[in-house]
């Protein structure tokens, strides 16, 4: 199985002020408003004060910016939200992002709208789409805010 730590011990060219911001959501019109979609939301409206453009590309929606000295990344995986872990894989190491600077952004029933908690790293807490990203990332050391929905 492959490891994110093996890979970024070896190389330490890596830059160290980038960034993966992903949103979670799932893909079509028929999810499109909904609250399960909000880091799709998030990522929308980050993307519009950054005056930024998405791009359709493998395995995602993508867009950049630099802000203070720092590059981020954005995408919206393009598989649904429990298969999302293969879109963070591909992105992470073509744009050679170590796992310390990916950020997840995600829907979260547990918590009442509009609630925000954030955490360095832990455990997918029953999360199909967090599951899959740590699956695919082989740890559970990356950053998410979960973004209170409601029941």
């Amino acid at each position: 199985m492959f490891s994110f730590k093996g890979f970024f011990k070896k190389d330490q060219s890596l830059n160290m002020h980038k960034f993966l911001i992903v949103g979670l959501g799932n893909i079509g019109p028929e999810y499109e408003n909904t609250r399960h979609n909000i880091g799709f939301k998030i990522l929308d409206k980050l993307a519009e004060i950054n005056n930024c453009v998405w791009e359709i590309k493998k395995l995602a929606s993508y867009s950049t910016f630099k802000k203070k000295g720092r590059h981020f990344v954005m995408i919206k995986p393009s598989t649904f939200m429990n298969r999302s872990g293969k879109a963070v894989r591909h992105w992470a190491l073509k744009e050679r992002i170590p796992v310390e600077n990916i950020l997840i952004l995600t829907d979260e029933l547990h918590l009442p709208f509009g609630t925000i908690r954030v955490r360095p790293k832990g455990s997918p807490a029953g999360h199909n789409g967090l599951k899959d990203i740590e699956k695919e990332l082989n740890t559970a050391n990356y950053a998410r805010l979960r973004f209170g929905i409601g029941h």
